[in-house]
């Protein structure tokens, strides 16, 4: 168990999102990506042994639910929204690892389109940031961790998102790589925190990396709270 000075009264609550997105076309017609679940629910598993309260709010995976973990399973960028807001505001540590969709169909069709009816040209409209959204109603004490998955640039992206998003940390890996990212069971991943260098977890197994974040979330959040943060 993670033990911080003078927070040992009462559990951690920790909210985890995990998965990918989904916005409908039509009711069978989708935007997506490929992201798996893997990194967020071991994430979810790890601060669960590590005696958290874990809320994991989930997209579109086939995992089973982490033991001991109180799960709500959504589909769009605006369910998850809609289960994370609530449960925003009591926890103590926010792990955003889903991979939401940026946009999504400006119309959804109510009923299928058959393909001799589908334009080639789709209007789209932005999806809600919500890791930023959630952020902007942060609190003293609260730890948000964000992810960044990028093809390049990573440390000046991250970088970019652990200001504009308000984050304590953003955990950021390179997709496209073998053994790495989306669907892989092994990850390597950069840690990027303010006024601190990179620093490399992996390459390992996305359970035991989240472990290592677990405890490295641990430490952190305790350092901000003695510092009065």
């Amino acid at each position: 168990m993670v033990n911080l000075p003078g927070m040992n009264a009462s559990p951690i609550r920790c909210l985890v999102s995990a998965g990918p997105t989904r916005e409908y076309f039509d009711p069978v017609r989708f935007l997506s990506n490929p992201s798996s679940g893997k990194m967020g629910y071991a994430i979810a598993e790890a601060a669960r042994q590590a005696g958290w309260q874990v809320d994991l709010v989930s997209g579109p995976v086939a995992l089973a639910d982490p033991p001991g973990v109180n799960v709500t399973r959504v589909e769009t960028g605006q369910e998850m929204y809609d289960a994370l807001a609530p449960l925003f505001a009591t926890c103590d540590v926010l792990v955003m690892t889903a991979a939401i969709m940026d946009y999504r169909p400006a119309e959804k069709a109510p009923q299928k389109v058959k393909k001799d009816q589908l334009d080639m040209s789709v209007r789209m409209e932005p999806v809600m940031d919500v890791l930023k959204t959630l952020a902007q109603r942060k609190r003293p004490g609260q730890y948000i961790v964000g992810f960044a998955a990028e093809t390049n640039d990573l440390e000046t992206y991250a970088r970019g998102k652990l200001l504009k998003k308000k984050c304590d940390l953003i955990v950021g890996n390179y997709i496209g790589r073998a053994g790495t990212g989306f669907q892989s069971d092994q990850n390597t991943v950069f840690l990027f925190a303010p006024n601190q260098p990179a620093r490399q977890l992996g390459p390992a197994s996305k359970v035991e990396i989240a472990r290592e974040l677990v405890r490295l979330i641990g430490e952190g959040r305790g350092t901000k709270a003695d510092s009065g943060e």
